[in-house]
């Protein structure tokens, strides 16, 4: 009797520690895709020819949606300066609560 109960309390404690576990990566994961990347991540994930430049075939999402507003130069590509001077994309979700 003593061991049945020493192993469901083993097992529940498993089971408490493996959902802690769980539930703490899932919000650090939910904090990192908040976070807008920076300038220069932004260029090297994006700039496969890594000419320091985005063509508009580079890129995607709201990048690619608003190329003619971040293209100030018309040039057909966008630079870091650009990228910088650029409107930030509003973000798409539920609307918050401000209260």
């Amino acid at each position: 009797m003593k061991s049945n109960l020493f192993n469901l309390g083993l097992i529940m404690t498993g089971i408490f520690v493996f959902t802690s576990c769980h539930s703490n990566a899932q919000s650090n994961d939910n904090k990192r895709q908040k976070e807008r990347p920076s300038v220069e991540e932004i260029f090297k994930k994006m700039d496969a020819n890594e000419d320091g430049k985005l063509a508009k075939d580079e890129i995607k999402g709201p990048l690619k949606r608003d190329f003619a507003k971040i293209d100030l130069d018309e040039d057909g590509f966008i630079t870091k300066e650009e990228l910088e001077k650029a409107p930030k994309p509003e973000r798409k979700g539920p609307p918050r609560d401000n209260r």
